[in-house]
């Protein structure tokens, strides 16, 4: 799929991006890098097996720099000024021509994973929400009461910032709506899994 560089407003900052639109009507999906201040970028190998398995799935996407990393403005937040960003890049992605209105999906990885949930629960029009590798380690998710929307959990068994069994016990709380994916093998930085991980996102949306 060919990307194109844009750029658009979060708050005071303009964000820099790639734009992959197919039209013809495709959803929307947005997806947020690990964190910038352990060199988290859109580039990256996990960002880009997320493209690859939203661009099979039909998908136009939209990655993006948080604020503050590569040639968006701004500063790092920490986490709610990220949140904002995504919103940002969701509402650039869906005025794009070509690009459906319903059925949005947010992804992320790590960081990006946690700024998924809470943006893809915040917002009526995201539909669905894929995290992969979440760092439950490091961070509660947050997870609105009552949130009924399908969310896709995606981790390596050999992730120590992204533990099985906190996954479980997320995926119990969330309910039917949410669903797991566990890739034997891999570490939270899928470095060679990266097709596996593809596939296992591909599978999961078609289920």
């Amino acid at each position: 799929m060919n990307e194109t560089q844009v750029s658009f407003q979060s708050g005071d900052s303009i964000l820099e991006g790639l734009l992959a639109n197919p039209g013809g009507g495709a959803p929307a999906a947005v997806v947020c890098h690990p964190h910038p201040l352990y060199g988290g970028s859109m580039h990256n190998n996990v960002v880009e097996a997320i493209l690859a398995a939203m661009w099979q799935a039909g998908y136009a996407t939209l990655r993006f720099n948080f604020r503050g990393v590569g040639a968006s403005e701004g500063e790092h937040d920490g986490g709610p000024g990220e949140v904002d960003d995504a919103v940002a890049a969701m509402r650039f992605l869906l005025a794009q021509p070509g690009v459906r209105k319903e059925g949005a999906a947010m992804t992320g990885y790590s960081f990006g994973a946690m700024v998924a949930l809470s943006a893809g629960y915040e917002r009526a029009e995201i539909a669905r929400i894929v995290a992969v590798a979440l760092p439950l380690a490091m961070a509660d998710a947050r997870i609105a009461d009552g949130g009924s929307k399908p969310v896709l959990l995606v981790s390596g068994d050999r992730d120590s910032y992204s533990p099985v069994a906190g996954l479980q016990a997320l995926k119990s709380k969330v309910g039917d709506s949410a669903r797991l994916e566990i890739i034997a093998g891999a570490d939270h930085f899928f470095g060679g899994g990266e097709a596996e991980l593809s596939r296992a996102i591909v599978g999961a949306l078609s289920a």
